[in-house]
């Protein structure tokens, strides 16, 4: 399997308020950046549409390395806080309906198709690529009118 690697972050403007996602994959020595807006949303919400964005782009199963400062996003995944949802038929621990149940079912299973492994990175300090997509997902905020 080839080996990719994704940094993936995502901003509020307000949260909720209009949010933005920036997303670099890098593959051997090439390097794609993307990003998006939407008008009415939540940081949760735009840290998991990066991650999505990113697997989506991907055309065969690969050996992905995602890279967010998000805990929400790592520790769903590392602590298998999702598997617990799924077998609970999306409830958390405390009974209550997991929030953003649909984008995490299409994360999830976008999951399935690749071998993928979450790193937690710590945000807005000295790590390029986070930047990077943080300073995307803010631009992408501005784009909207």
């Amino acid at each position: 399997m080839e080996k990719v690697i994704i940094y993936t972050d995502g901003a509020c403007s307000g949260n909720p308020g209009p949010g933005g996602w920036g997303t670099i994959l890098m593959y051997k020595d090439s390097k794609k950046e993307i990003s998006g807006a939407k008008k009415d949303t939540t940081n949760n919400v735009m840290e998991l549409t990066a991650v999505i964005e990113g697997l989506k782009i991907l055309k065969y199963p690969c050996d992905v390395e995602i890279y967010s400062d998000s805990a929400y996003v790592v520790n769903a995944f590392n602590q298998k806080w999702i598997d617990s949802w799924i077998k609970n038929n999306w409830k958390t621990s405390g009974k209550e309906p997991v929030k953003n149940k649909e984008i995490w079912q299409e994360l999830y299973d976008l999951t399935k198709v690749h071998n993928v492994k979450f790193i937690k990175v710590k945000g807005h300090s000295d790590n390029e690529f986070n930047n990077r997509c943080d300073e995307m997902a803010r631009n992408a905020i501005k784009t909207l009118s």
